[in-house]
């Protein structure tokens, strides 16, 4: 089984069995013993398990190989990840952008910091988890990181994401569900074939598109503030 992201259309092509599961995201490969191709989606598992398709599920339980976009549960790749998204030569975050992007962008995750305590669940609080700490794993460092990363963690830090922290995301539970029934594990990409696309992206794209972001985040965070304040102050029936 080879689960790793895929774009997949939800009609088959006419080659395909059109008798089974039109929505299932498995595809097998004919051989002895089968093969199969699951497509994933990077988001807390728990959002999408129920909706995965038997067959998926039981293909997972029965195949004694698994191979992943990138081998998560390996400290090094999480190391190699974790480098590649770093400026060179010691640069800041404040060295590359423009200034008035920059104190935006710092006015936002302080906003964000700020905000963090009031987005978490009790679940979360209840395993040991706390405000700065979720905000340290997510924006850590972020005035050393290029601007490419910064946009996608911008991207991440809205409520619902805050909520859904300390929950693996898809691929992740399932390299772990492999590693916990001792299957075979391995990667098909290597990080920088991840890191060295988004590394070279136009430099005023990704500047353009950080400045979008956090325009369009912080109206987001202001225009729910507003309508929480006008819903405490509406007058009632009582």
């Amino acid at each position: 089984m080879t689960p790793y992201p895929l774009v997949l259309a939800y009609k088959k092509p006419p080659f395909c069995d059109q008798d089974g599961d039109p929505f299932s995201f498995l595809w097998t490969i004919k051989r002895n013993p089968p093969s199969y191709l699951f497509g994933t989606i990077h988001v807390p598992y728990t959002k999408v398990w129920d909706s995965i398709p038997d067959n998926a599920k039981q293909a997972f339980a029965i195949s004694t190989q698994v191979y992943f976009e990138l081998d998560l549960v390996n400290p090094t790749t999480v190391s190699a990840l974790s480098s590649c998204q770093m400026l060179p030569h010691g640069k800041n975050l404040s060295d590359v952008l423009p200034g008035d992007l920059y104190s935006r962008l710092k006015r936002h995750l302080e906003y964000v910091r700020g905000m963090m305590p009031h987005w978490m669940t009790k679940d979360q609080r209840g395993r040991g988890l706390y405000a700065d700490y979720l905000f340290n794993a997510i924006a850590g460092n972020w005035e050393r990181k290029r601007p490419v990363w910064v946009m996608l963690m911008v991207n991440s830090l809205t409520e619902s994401d805050v909520r859904s922290r300390g929950v693996p995301v898809l691929d992740l539970y399932l390299a772990q569900e492999a590693e916990r029934l001792r299957k075979k594990t391995a990667a098909v990409e290597k990080v920088e074939e991840q890191c060295l696309p988004l590394n070279g992206l136009n430099f005023s794209q990704v500047s353009d598109a950080t400045t979008l972001l956090v325009i369009y985040h912080s109206k987001v965070f202001f225009t729910s503030l507003w309508w929480g304040f006008l819903y405490r102050k509406a007058p009632t029936l009582d």
